[in-house]
């Protein structure tokens, strides 16, 4: 069954200015939970005359081609998959890794109470702020075909609802970041919180420069992560921040490549749509940023020299294909540059973990001994 959904519907008499359209919008589309809007079996996705009452003055509808129909409803069964899908689990599940990771690079005593703390914690927030963005775009979702099925655009959570478990997991987190881990890691939190939901996800319909913004988002959990082991934010903290911070530019570039016709209908200002060059350029810079930093890793005393030397090949593997997207942009190599992007971050946090200085630390009578100073 070809389905259209409530928002597109929503959007497209909204925008009307026909008095029987907008007293039609009221009546027949106002938002109803768990509910969605299908069309005909023989219809198509697009809206047409023929499912849309007439704005004339005799104007007709073809009831036979309008139906409700209830989606899965939001009872116990269905419940956690749908709070999955609003907190975009995968994109959580990200977000909690690299705290994890920032947590077992920091040179301090690995305690496993305050590390399941600042999991769930830091889990919770990105989930509130993940269902706080789809919110605020669900009218733009509607019209994207990689979000048109989100559930608060097909009516499986009502605005309602899902500002209600941001509301409930934002405070939740944040008071398991501040009592149970530390004050640091939870202003970290919360800094991040208002960033993305304040921030970033208005500044994608007004600037490029929203980019940029994400990808402080997104290299913020690390920091956490370290906050919430050593209490302090030492230099490998804001080294493994950085590496976040650049690794997204190639991945995210790569992604929007493909999806500039829906950032473009949607309106989003993205760079791939209102500068391909930049987008391409800022990509290929970054990876080469990424090597850099590397590089500065044993300097900076946070890990071994093995590290410049294993995560070498990587990177300029990365930076290779950066290349092919700047000199030939293309869907495939787009799609290349990004599938790799998918690995290369995980082989090198491994890395940053496996060759990290200080593997044990403890004190006794005042003296800190490390796994570093026993070699």
């Amino acid at each position: 069954m070809s389905n259209i959904f409530h928002y597109q519907v929503k959007f497209l008499l909204s925008t009307s200015r026909c008095k029987f359209c907008n007293s039609t919008f009221k009546k027949y589309v106002n938002f109803r939970p768990s509910y969605a809007y299908f069309g005909d079996n023989s219809k198509s996705n697009a809206l047409s005359s023929s499912t849309l009452p007439s704005c004339g003055d005799g104007f007709s509808t073809k009831r036979d081609t309008l139906a409700w129909k209830p989606t899965p409803s939001t009872k116990e069964g269905n419940l956690l998959q749908q709070y999955l899908k609003l907190s975009k689990i995968r994109l959580t599940t990200l977000v909690v890794v690299t705290s994890m990771a920032g947590y077992a690079v920091a040179p301090a005593p690995f305690d496993w109470t305050h590390f399941a703390l600042c999991v769930f914690g830091t889990g919770l927030l990105s989930s509130a702020a993940n269902a706080v963005n789809q919110f605020h775009e669900t009218p733009f979702d509607a019209q994207m075909s990689r979000t048109k099925h989100r559930i608060i655009v097909c009516g499986k959570i009502t605005p309602l609802h899902a500002m209600s478990f941001a509301t409930i997991s934002s405070l939740s987190g944040l008071g398991i970041l501040y009592f149970g881990v530390n004050g640091l890691t939870a202003t970290l939190g919360f800094t991040n919180l208002i960033l993305y939901t304040a921030v970033y996800t208005p500044l994608k319909r007004i600037s490029i420069l929203n980019t940029w913004v994400g990808s402080i988002v997104g290299a913020l959990p690390p920091l956490m992560g370290w906050a919430a082991c050593a209490n302090t934010l030492g230099p490998g903290a804001w080294l493994m921040a950085a590496l976040l911070y650049s690794w997204q530019f190639p991945h995210f570039n790569a992604l929007s490549w493909n999806l500039r016709p829906d950032y473009s209908r949607a309106g989003y200002r993205m760079m791939a749509v209102t500068n391909p060059t930049l987008c391409k350029r800022v990509a290929l810079r970054h990876t080469v940023a990424l090597q850099v930093m590397c590089l500065m890793a044993p300097l900076l005393d946070t890990t071994n020299w093995w590290f410049v030397l294993e995560t070498m090949p990587v990177n300029l593997y990365f930076i290779y294909l950066a290349y092919q997207f700047y000199s030939n942009a293309s869907s495939s190599s787009s799609r290349k540059l990004f599938r790799y992007s998918l690995l290369h971050l995980p082989i090198v946090m491994i890395l940053f973990l496996v060759n990290k200085k200080k593997w044990f630390v403890f004190k006794n009578e005042d003296e800190e001994i490390s796994s570093s100073d026993v070699l």
